[in-house]
């Protein structure tokens, strides 16, 4: 049998299963016709399940995939609450009510057929490893089941820190200066009290411009506690190969270095290296990649963790320990099947705790329409782009406006410096990098300070975006005098540089 017929006998086969679950009667008997019913909720099953699924299945495999419940949380109950404290607990009680009660039927299929997952309640959506075609076709018939989405490898296009020559560093980097932190420091403003994260590829936790800031060592005692600060969401080999770390590691580690190069961004400070925005901030981290290639379940699972920390056997969740801000400098991309869907619910939990979600904008620049990725397509998202020295978008940097889920929406909603941008790397080193990864953290770690300067202002995140986004300046040089979904450099908003170049000292003026 040649292979196209295989796959049309499959295909046969499937069909035939799903409408055997609509139907009230077995399609052998009286030979009857199949009603208008049975036809239309056929399709509409088969509708549910993701192309790349649905095409692996057709193959005869089994594939990975996250089955979306149709029911998501409300979390508007967050709105009116008066700390961040009360807003974390509230979103995390509703997360999990929802999915226990509306997962609990999915959940026994699965175990009834002996098939491993796990479920997710910041996203009501359960991942499953092996899913073969007669367990996708039961499971899409389930009128509790939204869809079945795949979960793709996703190849991180990582800018590689290149090392610094020995030298000397005798004052802040560049771009720290050009935001504004160092005021701020002057006035003792670093971002004490409040705690920074960053899901990426690990984190040298003993670089020495990392170590004290990282809110399981305890300088004192010169001990670690890894429980609620660290997790590592990589369980198995993604790429195949080895993992330089290993995977379920105990203790943050760096298999490729961008993750300790955007921490250091955040909070990094030795001496006279002096890299990191809000250098009294404390840190934890989750890492998604496996040597730059994640999954929307891997993203996911740091979501999850951040939304509620939990033990080093990840058990116990406690949302008094969620971080402030979480900088993410990576994206999903539809290039690589990652639905534009596929982290919108996780985003917004985060949010709605009172989590500062910022996001990379990506570098796919200079055309427009090329803020593609998730996490950065999101409205619950502020998203970054990349400016220079002298205040020029980078040509790298991706634009609006947002058509991989037809939103149209206008993105990046800011920019910050990301260009030859210097900050930590593994091995006690520092390299210079460039990309919107870079600009992400400067306002992550702009946020850190803002909320220490004006606790007020902790856990909400419209009254900060809106402290950021009207100081910014303005005047950012943008080449060729391009316009993008209608908007040029002299519109501001605009869909090439948001509100303009990232500013935390004129915020925090601002705010008086």
């Amino acid at each position: 049998m040649s292979k196209e017929s295989v796959a049309k006998f499959f295909l046969f086969t499937f069909c035939l299963s799903v409408l055997t679950i609509f139907s009230t009667r077995t399609l052998g008997a009286a030979n009857q016709p199949l009603s208008k019913f049975e036809i239309q909720n056929s399709k509409i099953t088969i509708a549910k399940i993701d192309r790349a699924v649905w095409d692996t299945l057709q193959k005869g495999k089994t594939s990975r995939a996250l089955i979306v419940l149709n029911e998501q949380a409300d979390l508007s109950g967050a709105d009116n609450l008066k700390t961040k404290q009360a807003k974390g607990a509230f979103v995390f009680n509703v997360l999990r009510e929802t999915a226990n009660r509306t997962q609990a039927h999915v959940r026994a299929l699965l175990n009834q057929r002996g098939v491993s997952y796990r479920a997710f309640y910041i996203a009501n959506a359960i991942a499953v490893d092996k899913l073969d075609a007669t367990m996708a076709a039961q499971l899409a018939a389930e009128t509790s089941v939204a869809r079945i989405a795949a979960d793709p490898d996703v190849k991180f296009d990582a800018p590689i820190p290149t090392p610094d020559a020995e030298g000397k560093y005798d004052s802040a980097e560049w771009g720290l200066q050009k935001i504004g932190a160092v005021k701020l420091w002057e006035k003792r403003i670093k971002g004490k009290g409040i705690v920074v994260a960053n899901q990426d590829t690990g984190v040298d936790w003993q670089h020495p411009a990392l170590i004290r800031k990282y809110r399981g060592y305890d300088a004192k005692t010169q001990t670690v506690d890894h429980s609620y600060n660290w997790w590592d969401a990589i369980h198995s080999s993604i790429t195949g190969y080895d993992n330089a770390c290993g995977y379920n590691t105990a203790a943050p580690c760096d298999d490729y270095g961008h993750g300790t190069h955007t921490m250091g961004t955040l909070v990094g400070r030795a001496g006279t290296n002096r890299v990191g925005v809000a250098p009294k901030a404390k840190w934890i981290s989750c890492r998604n990649m496996d040597e730059g290639t994640g999954r929307p379940t891997t993203y996911m699972e740091c979501f999850e963790f951040f939304l509620a920390p939990w033990d080093a056997n990840g058990n116990n969740p406690d949302p008094n320990r969620a971080p402030d801000v979480v900088s993410n400098s990576w994206g999903c991309p539809p290039s690589e099947l990652c639905e534009p869907d596929s982290l919108k619910q996780a985003t917004r939990a985060l949010r709605a705790a009172g989590i500062f979600v910022s996001a990379s904008a990506g570098n796919e620049g200079s055309g427009c329409a090329s803020v593609s990725d998730p996490a950065g397509i999101y409205n619950p998202a502020t998203t970054v782009g990349a400016t220079d020295k002298n205040d020029n978008l980078a040509s790298f940097s991706s634009r609006g406006p947002v058509t991989a889920d037809d939103s149209n929406r206008r993105k990046p909603d800011l920019s910050a410096p990301g260009v030859n941008v210097r900050s930590t790397i593994p091995g006690a080193k520092y390299g210079t990098s460039s990309g919107t990864s870079m600009a992400a953290p400067h306002v992550a770690g702009a946020v850190a300070l803002l909320w220490q300067a004006r606790p007020a202002l902790r856990g909400f995140i419209g009254e900060t975006e809106k402290a950021l986004f009207y100081s910014a300046k303005r005047d950012v040089t943008v080449s060729g005098n391009q316009t993008c979904g209608g908007t040029g450099a002299n519109d501001i908003p605009n869909n090439l540089f948001g509100w303009g170049r990232l500013n935390v000292w004129k915020a925090y003026k601002q705010l008086k």
